[in-house]
This record gives C-alpha cells, sequence and structure tokens, in this order.
C-alpha cells in the first residue's frame, strides 16, 4: 500500500503531528513507523511529566510561542480525553543575591510571553507556598502543571486509530530512497513502505535518519542523560508541588529541582551528563561506535572545552549521590542522604551545531520529499500539539 504520509517515531512528537494531520485533512493515509514495540519509549517515556509555562523562552522564539499555545491546547486535550493532570504551579527560587538578577530577567521574560498571575515572593511568602524551601526570593508561576506524558501520547494514538492511521512497532528504518515517481521508499529491518512524503520524527536518532535520507547537516545529535532520585514517602511532606532553582546561565539544563508526579511520588533531578550511547540510561551503557562519533564531532570538542568544568560537577553528582543531594539542599535544606532512593533516568536529543553551540531553539528542515524534526528539545512534550501543528502546515504544502 502507498501512504499520503509516513512518520518514522512514535514518540509524542511524531504523534501529535499524525494526528494535527488528521484533523486538518481527514482521509489522509498516514502510517507511523516506530523501531521500539511500543510507543514512547525514549523521550517521551522518561520525561518528568511537567507541563511548562513558558517562562524560561527567549521572547518570539519557536520554543516560546510553541509553548505558550502548546500549554493551552495540552490542557484542552486532558480535559477532552480525560487525561489525569494538574495545574499546580511552581516556584523558582533563589538562594543567593548573585542569582536575583537573573530571577527578574526570567520574571520580565515571562511577562513578555504574556504570562499572567506571575508575582515575585519574598522570603515569607516563599514558605507559605512551600514552606520548607530555603531562598532569598523567588517567583511563583501559577500555570505549571503536571501530567504522565506517555499516556498523553497513548492517548494520541487511540484517537489516531479512531482517525484511520496505521501504526507499525518494530520497525527500524534502514534505508531511504526516492523513487522514479518521486515518492519515498522507506526500508526497515521486516518490511518497505512507500509514501509520496515522509516525516522525520526520530528524536535521538533524527540526524542520523536525516542522514540515511541524504539530507546534508551542520548539527549532530548529542545525548545527555538526567537522572533522579525519589523521596521517601515518609519525606513527601518537604515538598507541595514543583521547586525550581534559578538557572545557571552558563549551562542549557535548569538544575536539579523537585517534581511531584501527577500518579504521586516526588522525583528529585535530573543532572545533565554526557551519555555514552544514544539511549544510554544507565551510568553503564556504553557503545563503542556512537561514543567514539561523538568525540570524533568538532561541534562536540568545542562544546566539551566551553563547559568542561560544568560538566565534571554534574559527572560528580552522577557518581556521588552526597554531591547530588549537596545541590538539593540548596532548595530544600532538610534533605537528608537517607531520605532519597535513585531512581529512573532520561536522555535528551541535543543537537549541537559544528560551532559547538546548542541548538537552543527547534530546527525543522525541509527536503523535497522529507521533513526532518532535528531538534525539538524540552518543552517539546508540553509544546507537542503545536509543534506537530507545525509540522503538519509543513507536510501539507508539500503534498500534491
Amino acid at each position: 500500500m502507498k501512504y499520503d504520509v509516513t512518520i518514522i517515531g512514535a514518540g509524542i512528537v511524531g504523534l501529535a503531528t499524525a494526528y494535527r494531520l488528521l484533523q486538518k485533512r481527514p482521509g489522509l493515509n498516514v502510517a507511523i513507523l516506530e523501531k521500539e514495540n511500543a510507543i514512547a519509549a525514549h523521550q517521551t517515556g522518561h520525561n518528568s511529566g511537567v507541563m511548562h509555562s513558558g517562562i524560561y523562552y527567549k521572547p518570539g522564539s519557536l520554543k516560546a510561542l510553541n509553548c505558550l499555545q502548546g500549554y493551552r491546547e495540552m490542557l484542552e486535550f486532558c480535559q477532552k480525553y480525560d487525561v489525569p493532570h494538574e495545574v499546580c504551579g511552581k516556584v523558582i527560587v533563589a538562594t543567593s543575591k548573585e542569582e536575583l538578577p537573573l530571577l527578574d530577567s526570567i520574571f520580565e521574560r515571562g511577562r513578555a510571553n504574556g504570562l499572567k498571575g506571575l508575582s515575585k515572593l519574598e522570603p515569607e511568602a516563599l514558605r507559605e507556598i512551600e514552606p520548607h524551601t530555603a531562598g532569598i526570593a523567588a517567583v511563583w508561576v501559577p500555570q505549571a502543571g503536571i501530567v504522565n506524558y506517555s499516556r498523553v501520547a497513548a492517548e494520541y494514538a487511540r484517537q489516531l486509530k479512531v482517525m484511520g492511521a496505521v501504526l507499525f512497532t518494530g520497525e527500524k528504518v534502514r534505508q531511504i530512497t526516492t523513487c522514479a515517481d518521486k515518492s519515498v521508499s522507506i526500508e526497515t529491518e521486516n518490511n518497505e513502505y512507500t509514501t509520496i512524503l515522509a516525516v522525520n520524527c526520530a528524536g535521538l536518532y533524527a540526524d542520523k535518519v536525516a542522514e540515511i535520507a541524504g539530507q546534508k547537516l551542520n548539527v549532530q545529535v548529542i545525548p545527555f542523560r538526567g537522572e533522579y532520585y525519589v523521596l521517601r514517602p515518609e519525606k513527601e511532606y518537604l515538598v507541595n508541588n514543583l521547586i525550581y532553582p534559578v538557572p545557571n546561565p552558563a549551562f542549557p539544563f535548569l538544575g536539579v529541582h523537585f517534581t511531584r508526579m501527577i500518579e504521586g511520588g516526588i522525583e528529585a533531578g535530573p543532572n545533565a551528563v554526557l551519555a555514552f550511547r544514544r539511549e544510554g540510561y544507565s551510568r553503564w551503557d556504553f557503545h563503542l561506535g556512537e561514543f567514539a562519533e561523538i568525540l570524533a564531532f568538532r561541534g562536540f570538542q568545542k562544546l566539551a572545552a566551553k563547559y568542561w568544568q560544568i560538566e565534571i560537577g554534574e559527572l560528580h553528582r552522577s557518581f556521588s549521590k552526597k554531591a547530588f543531594v549537596s545541590a538539593l539542599r540548596h532548595l530544600v535544606p532538610d534533605t537528608g542522604m537517607d531520605d532519597l532512593t535513585r531512581g529512573g533516568a532520561g536522555v535528551r536529543a541535543m543537537a549541537v551545531g559544528c560551532d559547538g553551540n546548542i541548538v537552543d531553539d527547534y530546527l525543522i528542515i525541509e527536503g523535497k520529499n522529507m521533513v526532518h524534526v532535528i531538534n525539538a528539545p524540552s518543552p517539546a512534550a508540553t509544546s507537542s500539539l503545536a509543534i506537530g501543528d507545525t509540522v503538519a502546515e509543513t507536510v501539507l504544502k508539500k503534498l500534491p
């Protein structure tokens, strides 16, 4: 069978793209190929479950615009299909005078992005919201929420089945070629699929899929692992909802924080350490070829030269529970070594340019008969319907 559109990758962005396509043009023959035996197996399934408000992102950037739109759409979707979620709010906490200008900058970004109800908190007001949190000032973000993105993805898949899309699991893409009639042939380990247009939403392997298709790139996906600890049930009283630090502007991650989960429990983390393979969820996961490719990439070498001191600290926290807890105690001083047990981990796909700079915004590249979502970092889960809308519009313009 020849499909109109075939999407490679059944993570939350790939599923949301298919969902938006069929909303915009019902009746399209849409196929989704997933290399694993289940959907949402990687970044989506290891997500912390935060519904981001858009406070951090540069006004006017794709991240900011898609987060603001996607946040509203995510709420509507969850409400419509009874996906458990909660808008609980969060505090961003400054623990030193040096962080106050950065906290003010975040507050102003939130206002510029149109967030309502933001407020600056003095220590007394902060402790009314989070009694066990230490800080000299904070910003209250009422829009932040929590959800299980695996359940969101599962609901996308259920709706896609009703809409007529077909999902194939266990189909790892090996080759992509353009046929004489300008259709696309996608060969997997098991089958061959023919489609008018293909969409690459392969996440941690998006650059690899693009290269298979003949797309020239000046970026490479670098995997960063984020590890979590979990508060013991008897210590969950230390955290009411979401407690975040002021992010380090010299490092493109938000820092370790506390997150209440929609299905119960409190996670603490993540750190951000280089993974030794693209799907390296354990400190011991290693793939010689993938790791060698990372080290050989000039862009990574430049990135490492820029951030090596910070990354050593992140790596130290990966192997030292004491160091990890020390970072958490800046936010919640009563956190003890025995209060935490090691939890899960996720791997972020971060596109890095040849110049050594992390691609901070979404990167969507058009080929002749393909659309490649090369970079979709956090808050991509929150923004999935908005990103899917953008990709779907691009696809529909290319379809005959």
